[in-house]
C-alpha cells in the first residue's frame, strides 16, 4: 500500500476534472481486493463533497449506524486529491517483477521478520495450529503489508474512503466499504481518531479492507475487541482467518523454485492446468534447493522471466494468497519472503533483467493479440495471468516454447505480423 500522509484539500471542481480521466491499476492490497477505474466524466449537476456525505446517511441509517457515529466519522473529513492520485501508481503491477520481488525480499527485512518470528512465535504456532495456514505465509503477507507492522498507513480512513467514493473509483464498492467502516466504529472496536490506514482504506497490520475485517477478523488475544491495529495476535489471527475461508490446504506449500531438465518439453498446460508433483518429477524436473519433493500434492509451472530465469511449480495455495492481493508478483514475493524469514534458500537462479515493454507496448501487444483471437483480458497495459496465457498460446501455435514472457523480443515479432 501507498504511504502517504492524510490530505486536508478542500474539494474542487477543476480537481474532479482531472481525476476523471484516471486509470487505475487492478489488484490494490489490504485484506484482499482487485480494483479497475474506468475514466469517470464530471456530471453538469455533480453534488458537492458535503452533499454526498450528507446523502450517505439514509444508507448507514439502515445498516444499523446510529447519527452520532455518523457524525464523528466524518467530523472534520474533506476531500482528498492525493488519495486519488496514489490511486494510479501500484507497484506489484507497476515495476518488472524481478524489481518488485527483489525490493520486497530483502535482507534487512528478512532479519525483521526472524526477529518478529521469535517474539510472536506463540501466536504463529496457534495461528498454524487453528486455521491450518502455514506460519510462514503470514510473515510473508505480514511483512509486505506493512513491514511486520512498522508501518500501518497515516490516512484518515473515512477521509480516504468517501473520496475514493465521491469519484466513484470502481463504482459503489469504496461506497460500500465506507458503510463497512462505520459498522466497525458502531460496534466499538476503534475510536474514529484512531481509524488510520492506507490511502485505499485498508487498514491494520495486515491491512484488512472494512468489509474484510467485519467478515474475517477475529479477537485471537482473547480480549473483548478486534484489535489488528496495536494487536500482533489479532492481526496474525484475522489474516489465518482470512486464507482459511479463501481455502487454503492445509500441509500443501504455495510453491517452490524448480529446475527444469535441458531437454524438457514445455508445453501451454504446464501452466494453466494444474499436474501432480509426481508428474513433474517424472519429466526430470527438480526442486532447484534439491529437497525431496512433496509425497502429494499438484502444481502448475510459474515462468516470469523466461526459462533462463527463476521457475517455479505453485500449487492452489499461490492463488488463495492472490486473494489477498491479485497479483502474481505480490503472491510471489510473499512466498518468498516468509520462506527467508524461516530459514530457506532463497532465490537460487538469477533474474533475466531485460529491458522491461513499455506500457503502451503492452497495450498494443494486447490488443493486436485480442484482433488475432486471442483472449487478452483487458486491454490495460499491464502483464497479468490472461496477458501471460495469451503468449504461451500464441507460442505454442506458432512453434515458440510457450513460456508465456512477453518481452522486446516476443513485441517485436507479434507487432511485425500484418
Amino acid at each position: 500500500m501507498a504511504k502517504i500522509e492524510p490530505g486536508t484539500y478542500p474539494f474542487a471542481g477543476a480537481a474532479l476534472a482531472v481525476l476523471g480521466a484516471l486509470i487505475v491499476a487492478p489488484g490494490l492490497s489490504g485484506g484482499a481486493w482487485s480494483a479497475s477505474l474506468a475514466a469517470r466524466s464530471v456530471q453538469p449537476h455533480q453534488p458537492s463533497f458535503r452533499e454526498f456525505i450528507d446523502g450517505l446517511w439514509p444508507l448507514a441509517q439502515e445498516r444499523g449506524v446510529s447519527r452520532a457515529t455518523f457524525e464523528a466519522a466524518f467530523a472534520g473529513v474533506l476531500f482528498d486529491p492525493k488519495v486519488i492520485a496514489n490511486a494510479q501508481s501500484q507497484p506489484e503491477f507497476e515495476r518488472p517483477v524481478w524489481d518488485y520481488v527483489t525490493s520486497a525480499v530483502t535482507a534487512d527485512r528478512i532479519a525483521r521478520g526472524r526477529e518478529r518470528a521469535r517474539s510472536e512465535s506463540l501466536w504463529l504456532a496457534e495461528a498454524e495450529e487453528t486455521f491450518g495456514v502455514d506460519e510462514a505465509v503470514l510473515l510473508g503477507v505480514w511483512g509486505l503489508e506493512t513491514d511486520f507492522g512498522g508501518f500501518a498507513g497515516a490516512n484518515n480512513v473515512f477521509q480516504a474512503l468517501a473520496s475514493l467514493a465521491y469519484v466513484r473509483f470502481r463504482g459503489d464498492y469504496f461506497r460500500d466499504e465506507l458503510l463497512s467502516a462505520l459498522l466497525i466504529l458502531e460496534e466499538g472496536d476503534i475510536a474514529a481518531s484512531r481509524m488510520r490506514g492506507s490511502w485505499a482504506g485498508a487498514m491494520g497490520q495486515t491491512q484488512f479492507m472494512p468489509s474484510s475485517y467485519l467478515a474475517y477478523a477475529v479477537a485471537f488475544q482473547r480480549h473483548d475487541r478486534r484489535d489488528i491495529w496495536t494487536s500482533e495476535a489479532d492481526a496474525i489471527g484475522s489474516t489465518a482467518n482470512y486464507l482459511a475461508k479463501h481455502d487454503w490446504t492445509k500441509g500443501l506449500p504455495w510453491g517452490f523454485e524448480v529446475r527444469l531438465p535441458p531437454n524438457f518439453a514445455l508445453t501451454g498446460a504446464d501452466s494453466s492446468s494444474p499436474a501432480p508433483f509426481s508428474s513433474f518429477a517424472a519429466r526430470g524436473v527438480m526442486r532447484a534447493d534439491g529437497s525431496p519433493w512433496p509425497e502429494s500434492g499438484e502444481g502448475r509451472l510459474l515462468i516470469l522471466t523466461g526459462l533462463d530465469g527463476p521457475v517455479f511449480l505453485i500449487t492452489k495455495n499461490f492463488d488463495v494468497i492472490k486473494s489477498y492481493n491479485n497479483s502474481t508478483a505480490y503472491a510471489l514475493a510473499v512466498g518468498l519472503l516468509g520462506d527467508a524469514v524461516k530459514g530457506g534458500p532463497g532465490l537460487l537462479a538469477q533474474w533475466r533483467h531485460d529491458h522491461p515493454l513499455t506500457t503502451a507496448q503492452i497495450q498494443s501487444l494486447q490488443a493486436k493479440l485480442k484482433k488475432m483471437g486471442y483472449e487478452v483480458g483487458e486491454i490495460d497495459g499491464k502483464i497479468g495471468d490472461a496477458l501471460r496465457s495469451a503468449v504461451r498460446a500464441y507460442q505454442e501455435r506458432h512453434g515458440l516454447k510457450p513460456d508465456g514472457y512477453a518481452n522486446q523480443e516476443l513485441f517485436g515479432r507479434v507487432s511485425a505480423l500484418r
